[in-house]
């Protein structure tokens, strides 16, 4: 599943190629995603001109004067950018036509991402007003994670993979900061001294910004429709790595499950 920084690559693609530009129309071939495409998207979108691109956790924000489209890739959405008369393809379930003749086209063989419209403050929408601090933002610091994590039990691991507290921490870069903050992702949270959080914020900064720079790890880049695998992925140091030496003092990497999901670590270097 794309992750923040596989999210912020395609912003970051998509952003100097729709700002600016006119929706001309909107045709819905299959509303059934994780939720219906509402109604509202087609008859209020055409004519609008695209002010942003911007991006929440894992969401798309195309703001507009009359409202905001709220676009979720799921598990296997992407988005092409094409010639509006690009024959279409299979799973081709949204299309955004644009004045200058290009489309942006939503593909989803699986059907769990979303194209929701809002006319209210996207921050105000349910999918987005519980949601806790961006990574980047000037707020998330150790003084913060410190305050968070007081009186919590839930591991290190879950706690910064929650996104009520930050958002963006997917299972590998949550595996990857915990490992560069050298903590141990089954610590409990509230265990956490002051140090280790002020590590585990700088961590989490650090390992997300590399992964965007490098074009993110599962997916590089959705507008060409490549599906090529990001670059990310050549830079981790103990995900999917169980039994290999550690990158930094040879003890093999272990793995164990948290939350259900699959959690690597070196029982030397992370404490």
């Amino acid at each position: 599943m794309p992750e923040l920084p596989e999210v912020e690559t395609v912003r970051r693609g998509l952003a100097p190629h729709l700002t600016g530009q006119i929706v001309t129309g909107v045709v819905v071939r299959q509303p059934r995603l994780r939720w219906l495409v509402p109604d509202e998207l087609a008859a209020q979108l055409p004519g609008q001109t695209i002010r942003r691109v911007e991006r929440r956790a894992k969401y798309l924000l195309l703001r507009t004067d009359a409202g905001t489209a709220i676009l979720h890739l799921g598990m296997t959405g992407r988005l092409r950018l094409l010639p509006a008369a690009t024959p279409l393809q299979k799973h081709d379930h949204v299309n955004l036509a644009l004045a200058n003749g290009q489309c942006l086209r939503f593909n989803d063989s699986r059907r769990f991402g979303a194209l929701l419209w809002t006319t209210e403050p996207p921050e105000q929408h349910p999918l987005l007003q519980a949601l806790g601090l961006e990574p980047f933002d000037a707020a998330f610091s150790s003084a913060y994670l410190r305050q968070r994590a007081q009186g919590r039990t839930s591991a290190a691991k879950a706690f910064i993979m929650d996104s009520h507290i930050v958002v963006g921490v997917g299972n590998i870069y949550a595996n990857e900061a915990l490992f560069a903050a050298g903590i141990n992702p089954l610590r409990p949270a509230g265990q956490l001294t002051e140090a280790e959080c002020d590590r585990l914020a700088v961590a989490i900064r650090e390992i997300l910004t590399e992964a965007i720079r490098q074009g993110g790890t599962t997916l590089r880049d959705f507008i060409g429709g490549d599906g090529e695998p990001g670059y990310f992925q050549q830079s981790l140091r103990v995900y999917d790595r169980h039994g290999v030496p550690c990158v930094a003092c040879g003890q093999p990497i272990q793995r164990c499950r948290v939350g259900q999901r699959a959690t690597y670590y070196c029982p030397r270097c992370q404490r």
